[in-house]
């Protein structure tokens, strides 16, 4: 949704700017075009791969440009290291990107042979295959049912313990089998290869991504300027129900009782919504890149 988000963010020559996960940079180098010439840039990502690209990617004149190797939710530690109060917009892009899936070599896809491994920073410990490997059943299956929103959790769950009491569960492709086979044909979805949300659920939880996700809203309001604007795209009903309820949060902080006729609480609206209503992706849009047809936006402005 580049259009979308060019939009929401409304980016302008000389801006700070900060997109908390780079990717491929796609979003990136639109923004770096836009904040030309004089703007601050600061790219942020987990991956050492994304920071890689990213160098060679983005532009180092007219432009000041600081790329880090974090997880956006040390995004306020970030600006205060570079001697940055407030950041002038915020974009962050939740979705996998497509390095992550076919070049990483790490196991995201259920179609390829891979270690499972799944981590965004190589650099953390745990690993989808120590999950799968060490978890006992019943916490499998409340990790499909909770993260993945998967129906089928406990037989899912029962299949792939009783696979690992043979041998290890070690390749992505090997732990997509075991799914399949523990899916009956008469409740296997038509639109989604039947692993799909077992691999999301995995990747969420080695990656800790809600956690992050959950500290990173909580200090939206400390990082934008007056007039400052965030934008965030999410993926899946997780992530958007955190952006919603916090950004919401900052819009109506009040916590008196709905009846009483004036605000004895004394809390004040830090942000105002841009999205009233999450914004989804054009037809002609999903038509062209259907990876993009599960996108949704939300945007709120710095009061």
């Amino acid at each position: 949704m580049p259009d979308e988000v060019a939009r929401y963010l409304d980016c302008r020559p000389g801006q700070c700017v900060v997109d908390c996960t780079l990717g491929g940079a796609g979003h990136a180098a639109d923004i770096c075009r836009q904040i030309q010439p004089g703007g601050t840039f600061i790219g942020i990502d987990q991956d050492t791969d994304a920071i890689r690209n990213a160098e060679k990617r983005l532009p180092t004149q007219d432009i000041h440009r600081h790329l880090v190797h974090a997880n956006f939710s040390s995004l306020p530690d970030t600006l205060r290291d570079l001697g940055i109060s407030g950041v002038d917009a915020i974009l962050m892009d939740l979705g996998i990107s497509l390095h992550h899936i076919e070049g990483s070599g790490r196991g995201f896809s259920f179609q390829r042979d891979e270690p499972l491994d799944m981590r965004m920073n190589p650099n953390t410990r745990v690993t989808a295959r120590d999950i799968i490997n060490t978890h006992s059943e019943k916490a499998l299956k409340k990790l499909f049912l909770a993260l993945g929103e998967e129906r089928l959790a406990g037989p899912i769950a029962r299949k792939i313990a009783a696979a690992r009491a043979k041998q290890p569960i070690d390749r992505a492709d090997q732990l997509a089998k075991i799914i399949t086979a523990a899916v009956p044909a008469a409740k296997a979805s038509r639109r989604i290869h039947p692993a799909t949300r077992v691999f999301m659920a995995l990747r969420i939880a080695v990656n800790q991504e809600l956690d992050h996700l959950e500290t990173f809203m909580s200090a939206v309001p400390d990082m934008l300027k007056t007039g400052g604007r965030i934008c965030i795209l999410s993926f899946h009903s997780l992530e958007d129900r955190i952006v919603k309820q916090q950004l919401r949060a900052h819009a109506d902080p009040c916590t008196c009782p709905p009846k009483l006729p004036v605000c004895t609480c004394g809390k004040k609206p830090l942000l105002r919504l841009l999205t009233r209503k999450v914004v989804r992706p054009s037809a002609e849009e999903v038509n062209q890149n259907p990876m993009a047809r599960s996108t949704r936006l939300r945007a709120a402005e710095r009061l």
